[in-house]
């Protein structure tokens, strides 16, 4: 599962980052996002289905907090981010890679502080290197 989820994740950030780039110029974007919603939610209803579950959907909901609504407010903003950026001429390579450098060094303190990760000096020297090459790369 460990390597699994990052394979997952790359593939799917691929698949997403294509499809931005490839979205129409002239659609309105929030006609986009709703297909993409709707899509969303019946993949995740039909793998609910299949989930390994003693609770039912209802039942499930109790174990929610805050985080969920959260997530759905940060998914639309990345979502509109991502197309606007794209239309804005960001390169797919680029922009991905402009916008991965910066959210890594900005939870930089947020995984110290709030979540108490460590962070050693091989971390500091590899985040310098990552600034120098956002600085390069926007040259």
């Amino acid at each position: 599962m460990y390597v699994f989820s990052i394979v997952l994740i790359v593939a799917s950030n691929i698949l997403y980052n294509i499809c931005q780039k490839m979205t129409p110029q002239k659609a309105n974007p929030f006609t986009a996002l709703l297909i993409t919603y709707v899509t969303a939610v019946a993949l995740v209803f039909f793998a609910f289905k299949f989930s390994k579950t003693n609770q039912g959907f209802f039942q499930s909901l109790t174990e929610l907090n805050w985080t969920s609504i959260a997530l759905g407010v940060a998914i639309v903003g990345l979502e509109l981010g991502y197309l606007m950026a794209y239309r804005a001429g960001w390169n797919i390579g680029i922009g991905s890679l402009v916008a991965n450098i910066i959210l890594a060094i900005m939870l930089i303190p947020i995984g110290v502080f709030l979540f108490k990760e460590g962070f050693g000096l091989n971390k500091i020297i590899g985040t310098f290197f990552c600034i120098i090459g956002l600085i390069l790369i926007n040259k």
